[in-house]
């Protein structure tokens, strides 16, 4: 597999470079050269999620993995299921949170630590990576107790949900986490920063598990093709698939699996008050405001990473940018949203949430709807309960968490700070 950095394409990589490296030149992105046209697509929806997760991404990577290696890389990856649920008539949930962090991350995360353990080669690896509320979770627990691999995670204080939290700072062991008083983006820079810093690359193995890194992006190619494989052939013939998008990675996923071939006929792009990229969409300006905090903590990022990578695809496939259509969605209407959603029986989470909202707005007759579910209620526990009245019980996942102290490091929003905490373990 080959590999360009965007910024610069005269830089270019195989896939275990890109894993192990993570970011190119001047925070380049690396993205594949071929993405090679599958011409067997129902042939492949028949298949269960692992058998064809193993052979899209074989497809992706080619032959620089063995193939015996790379499918036992998938099986230990994918234990869990993605399901699709029926929300009401010709719209439907894809569930990406019966991993054990209860969230779309641990695809992704679970199969960069197969990846990294399979193209490590030899010292010390630190895995340095900046999140929202989810990320930290997923990559916390995939990486856990993995030898001679470092992971530290960047949060902003007191921004994301407190069971978010628990779920990944009580681990400790391998796994450090670092509360930032800032906002995410200044997390994200810090990280930025790091990989900017060539002599702290060198020292402690530096590399990260954000969706910058191209293991994380190709294993969420796969839950979309396993999303078609359980709706009927007339109702995938016109696909219309919302998702939530924050950092942009989980809709360049959904946008390399359509490259590949799979039948969606358009995707919305779903945010929440922090919409750049609605707003640079209907007006062709970016224009990043400040990030501010909303009940979908997950989506607070006014720098999506990623959008550099949604915008080459465009360009590479001669798509529209005005083909991919946008939505964003205040507070208040999450939770109305919310609410109308259990009123039918369907109980959802604010990230999920804005997401149907969007494609309601935007479904056409005739067409099938889908959204992407990326986080279990309950760890949002506290709006959620608030905002239906309800009580939610605990799954055995958080439950076990919830009553562990945490072992958060605090620190300002200072790259001098985070440089020596980096060098000092």
């Amino acid at each position: 597999m080959n590999l360009y950095n965007i910024k610069h394409p005269e830089e270019q990589v195989n896939f275990a470079q890109a894993v192990r490296q993570g970011l190119g030149k001047d925070q380049g992105l690396f993205f594949p050269e071929v993405i090679p046209a599958l011409d067997n697509i129902d042939e492949l929806l028949a298949l269960p999620l692992v058998e064809r997760s193993q052979k899209i991404l074989g497809a992706l990577i080619g032959e620089e993995i063995p193939a015996e290696k790379l499918n036992t890389m998938v099986k230990n990856a994918f234990t869990f299921p993605a399901p699709v649920a029926k929300v009401e008539e010709g719209v439907y949930a894809l569930e990406l949170f019966h991993g054990p962090t209860l969230a779309f991350k641990d695809f992704g995360g679970r199969f960069m630590a197969q990846a990294l353990a399979t193209v490590r080669g030899d010292g010390k690896i630190t895995i340095l990576t900046a999140t929202s509320g989810d990320t930290g979770a997923a990559v916390a627990h995939a990486f856990y107790g993995l030898e001679n691999i470092d992971v530290v995670i960047l949060y902003p204080q007191g921004k994301i949900s407190p069971l978010q939290e628990k779920l990944f700072c009580t681990l400790g062991g391998n796994i450090r986490t670092v509360a930032i008083n800032a906002d995410f983006d200044a997390c994200q820079a810090l990280v930025k920063q790091a990989f900017d810093d060539e002599e702290l690359r060198r020292a402690i193995g530096l590399n990260s598990a954000n969706s910058i890194n191209i293991s994380r992006l190709l294993a969420q190619v796969c839950y979309y093709f396993e999303a078609a494989a359980q709706l009927s052939p007339s109702e995938r013939s016109n696909l219309v698939v919302s998702v939530p998008s924050g950092n942009f990675g989980n809709l360049t996923a959904g946008l390399i699996a359509k490259t590949l071939g799979l039948p969606i006929k358009r995707f919305i792009a779903s945010t929440n008050a922090n919409d750049t990229v609605p707003r640079y969409l209907a007006k062709g300006k970016w224009e990043p405001n400040a990030t501010v905090a909303t009940l979908s903590n997950a989506m607070d990022v006014s720098r999506p990473n990623n959008w550099p990578r949604v915008e080459e695809l465009f360009k590479r496939n001669g798509w529209a940018l005005s083909e991919l259509h946008s939505g964003a969605v205040s507070d208040a209407q999450t939770e109305e949203t919310l609410r109308d959603m259990n009123a039918k029986g369907y109980l959802c989470e604010p990230h999920g949430a804005i997401a149907y909202r969007v494609l309601k707005q935007d479904l056409q007759a005739g067409e099938t709807g889908l959204f992407l579910c990326t986080a279990h209620p309950a760890k949002f526990k506290e709006s959620v309960e608030r905002i239906l009245n309800t009580q939610l019980p605990l799954p055995q996942a958080l439950a076990k968490h919830a009553e562990l102290p945490l072992l958060s490091d605090v620190m300002e929003n200072d790259f001098a700070a985070l440089r020596a905490y980096l060098l000092k373990k």
